[in-house]
């Protein structure tokens, strides 16, 4: 079948295939070639969208053979740049497509501002593509390989967009043979050599970025193999890789166990999970809680605490383990006594039990010298199915006791024994048990006890008083205890709701968002998806939602909605009791309440883009209408005198009037030059496209250029030095127009005639983050107090100009706008002896290039 011919199920979407790079130079292309080669000997249609060999010659000649389709050029300045022509590639519509660097920018005027954006129009349309990326690139990488190198990754890939690849190879090669290649000329021309050896291609920093190449690429396995066991309901173990869960109370002895968890995940190489379990009873221990400084803690350790709830701590706890593939899990030895593990083996048993091929560690720590409240069996499984029994075995166990010693007691001691049978069964089981152990208990005192014994007739009127007051006071005693254990329940569950809206409202503080709580639901109650939705006028939208989420009420099996709102909570997953239905509740209302509030700051955010644009028009108006007539004027008069019939001008006349028009439309040509740079600034749309420029060369186009003051006299010398064989990494042109506006503003304020002072321009070298090159340009003029110079880069912002006509103040912030598209920095400094010195650093060496 043709690619992109749709069939019976729909329009076939095309494959991608990414050759990710640990670093540049590892030969990501020459990887894609090899592979194209192969494809077209195996009789597959392969053409070449876009090849990047940087100047190499062993990459060039593996696209020879192949069909390449022509690129396209677009022209920026006085700059041609060449793209890939997408809608050549689509016209042609092969079976495969090689695009190179998928993280690259296009030129201004490309049908989409990242090449990324081609691939997905290409793959949309049926066909295969096939590309490179370094890991550098990686959006999610990119403040981690700023760290590690020093250099800012300008051209940034999503993440997501090579997570869905259909095939991800990593091409890696050891750090010091990638230097070897690099000293012998394959990766950069001989001037960079030095340089990038001594700054980007160091050892540990290409160590580094192999290691997050490979831990990425990790995850995403990872995340292939758990959608794997999702689709196919796999809830064993599968011991693919190391994964320690650990299970806190948030008790003292949370900080032992998360420091032997991390010993045994560091000597397995294994991940580290934490997990905390809010349920009424179990791991939670409502008096000791502190999760806050659990969650400290885990930070320290590079993880996070994830909640679970559930009512059976070690069903819950197990649960989790198995959905995250652990294969071993850290707990904390129980605080129960003996006697009290002789009733209820506790969650630790239990989980030793059931946990199947997750290995357990048991560990020790101080706490478990305390024991806990006997009042806790009340919280066991016992206090259900054995209390009834234990209401009929101890009275009976009881009595064969008494009729032990029966002889040396009367009826009210042996009544005393059975009340604290009755106060005991009630303790274990509640008033139920207590009332059926108070009657049992009651006739087997009348029956064997009582004289006449062996019949229920009662020959002494006192014995019936003991018996039937036992009978009241056990029963009432039983009813009190039963109403402070249910009210200590009741605790628990309050505590327990509180922790899980404490969970919640935590990540909601940090300024998560909202996909951020919408996870925390999700794992918490074990859902397969969750969402929020919308309705718009009768029309349900999903404003957002994570995992398998449900987009209507009707697919959702629990929905909360949030009342007096648009909103529901909708959830995909096993049913949510009432009691978690009211902490839902509460939840999808501070969900509804983070949408509303984005929505409110971001249409602030409008507001006041929208006045700040009003107070920059209402500037411009007033600049505009002042400083742009002041020239045009000048042009009209001189114009006019020249065409007036009733004078006649000498040569010398005629060319003073020409040169003026001539000063005054130069200068005319800058400030509406200033105006648009300053426009597209705000917009946005400044892209800088660098190379490696000298920098003397640039400062000699425009010394060149630079013009007269408008007063008519001369500009001040401009002395260069220091300059021979400085390069810096940046667009030409916008570097002309940085030094021409700043050297323009210097001119300005150093004086006229014999009383300028010259203008002194210098470059060099400077060690810091990556090697930069430093600008000065030095004036010795009347200065610029500390107070203004932060004023100096504000648009139409004028200090001390000799001539206020001479601008409408955006030379410098036009400037500043230019060197930080240029990835550099501009600053003022007080010149030693008075003036002002503008301080400009720019990168020297390449920061944004994909090297294959």
């Amino acid at each position: 079948m043709t690619q992109g011919v749709p069939n019976d199920a729909g329009p076939r979407r095309g494959t991608l295939t990414v050759f990710l790079g640990c670093a540049p130079g590892v030969g990501k292309t020459y990887e894609m070639l090899q592979l194209a080669h192969a494809m077209a000997a195996d009789g597959r249609d392969v053409v070449a969208g876009v090849v990047e060999s940087h100047g190499r010659a062993a990459t060039a000649a593996l696209v020879e053979g192949l069909e390449v389709i022509a690129p396209t050029a677009y022209a920026y300045r006085d700059t041609v740049l060449w793209e890939m022509d997408l809608d050549a590639v689509l016209a042609r519509a092969p079976e495969v497509a090689l695009v190179d660097e998928l993280a690259h920018t296009n030129a201004i005027g490309a049908e989409h501002e990242k090449r990324w954006q081609d691939v997905e129009t290409l793959r949309a349309a049926g066909i295969d593509v096939i590309t490179t990326v370094n890991v550098q690139h990686l959006d999610s990488l990119n403040d981690v390989v700023e760290q590690i190198t020093g250099i800012v990754q300008r051209e940034t890939v999503p993440d997501a967009v090579v997570r869905a690849a259909d095939q991800i190879e990593l091409v890696d090669i050891a750090p010091e043979a990638l230097r070897q290649r690099l000293s012998a000329g394959k990766v950069y021309p001989q001037a960079r050599i030095d340089g990038a050896l001594s700054n980007y291609f160091r050892r540990g920093n290409l160590t580094a970025l192999r290691e997050l190449a490979l831990l990425w690429l990790a995850d995403r396995v990872d995340e292939s193999l758990a959608a794997y066991r999702a689709d196919h309901d796999i809830t064993e173990t599968w011991e693919t890789r190391e994964r320690v869960v650990v299970a806190v109370t948030g008790g003292p002895e949370s900080a032992t166990l998360l420091r032997r968890a991390s010993r045994v995940a560091s000597r397995s190489a294994a991940e580290l999970i934490v997990v905390h379990v809010i349920s009424d009873g179990g791991l939670l221990d409502p008096t000791t809680a502190d999760l806050a400084e659990v969650s400290r803690i885990a930070a320290g350790f590079g993880t996070q605490v994830h909640t679970v709830v559930g009512d059976d701590v070690p069903v819950a706890l197990l649960e989790f383990a198995r959905s995250v593939n652990a294969t071993q899990l850290v707990l904390g030895t129980s605080r129960r006594s003996r006697w009290q593990r002789l009733l209820s083996e506790g969650a630790g048993a239990a989980v030793v039990r059931n946990s199947g091929k997750i290995d357990v560690h048991m560990v020790t720590h101080d706490e478990s010298a305390r024991r806990r409240n006997y009042l806790d069996i009340r919280q066991s499984r016992f206090r259900r199915p054995l209390s009834w029994a234990a209401a009929v075995v101890v009275p009976l166990a009881a009595s064969g006791g008494i009729s032990l010693v029966d002889r040396w007691l009367n009826v009210g001691s042996e009544s005393a024994v059975f009340f604290a049978v009755i106060l005991a069964v009630s303790l274990l089981g509640g008033w139920g048990p207590a009332t059926l152990s108070a009657l049992i208990s009651a006739l087997l005192l009348n029956w064997l006890f009582t004289d006449p014994r062996y019949t229920l007739t009662i020959a002494e009127p006192a014995n019936v008083v003991t018996i039937v007051v036992m009978f009241a006071v056990a029963i009432a005693v039983a009813v009190l205890v039963d109403s402070a254990s249910g009210r200590r329940i009741e605790a628990h569950r309050a505590a327990r709701d509180a922790e899980v809206l404490a969970a919640f409202s935590a990540g909601a503080m940090r300024g998560d968002g909202i996909e951020s709580l919408l996870s925390q639901v999700s794992e918490a109650y074990g859902q397969q998806g969750v969402c929020l939705l919308r309705d718009d006028g009768g029309t349900e939208v999903v404003v957002a939602g994570v995992g398998e989420a449900p987009t209507s009420l009707a697919d959702a099996d629990t929905v909360c909605t949030v009342a007096d709102t648009d909103f529901s909570l909708l959830l995909r997953g096993p049913a949510v009791g009432g009691r978690d239905r009211r902490v839902l509740d509460a939840v999808a209302a501070q969900a509804a309440a983070l949408v509303t509030r984005r929505e409110l700051a971001r249409r602030a955010a409008q507001t006041q883009a929208a006045q700040a644009a009003d107070r920059l028009r209402g500037a411009l108006l007033s600049a505009v209408s002042h400083d742009l007539r002041t020239p045009l004027a000048a042009i009209k008069a001189a114009a006019s005198t020249l065409r007036a019939t009733d004078v006649t001008f000498s040569p010398q006349d005629t060319a003073e009037l020409l040169a003026g028009i001539e000063d005054s439309t130069d200068h005319l040509t800058t400030i509406v030059g200033n105006l648009l740079d300053s426009s597209r600034l705000a917009a946005g749309a400044v892209i800088a496209h660098p190379q490696l420029v000298t920098v003397e060369e640039v400062l000699e186009r425009v010394i060149a250029t630079l013009p007269a003051l408008p007063d008519g006299t001369p500009a001040a010398s401009v002395i260069v030095n220091r300059t021979t064989g400085v390069t810096a990494f940046a667009d030409i042109g916008l570097l002309e127009r940085v030094l021409a506006n700043v050297v323009d503003n210097a001119v300005r304020h150093s004086g006229a005639g014999e009383d300028a002072a010259a203008i002194e321009v210098s470059a060099r070298y400077v060690s810091g983050s990556g090697p930069r090159c430093r600008i000065l340009v030095v004036d010795h003029g009347v200065g610029v107090s500390e107070s203004e110079r932060a004023q100096m880069f504000s648009a139409f912002t004028r200090l001390g100009d000799r001539n206020a006509t001479a601008g409408v103040g955006l030379g410098l912030s036009v400037a500043q706008g230019f060197v930080e598209a240029m990835h550099g920095t501009i600053h003022a400094a007080q010149t030693a002896g008075g003036g002002l010195t503008m301080v400009i650093e720019l990168p020297s060496e390449e920061v944004g290039d994909d090297v294959a």
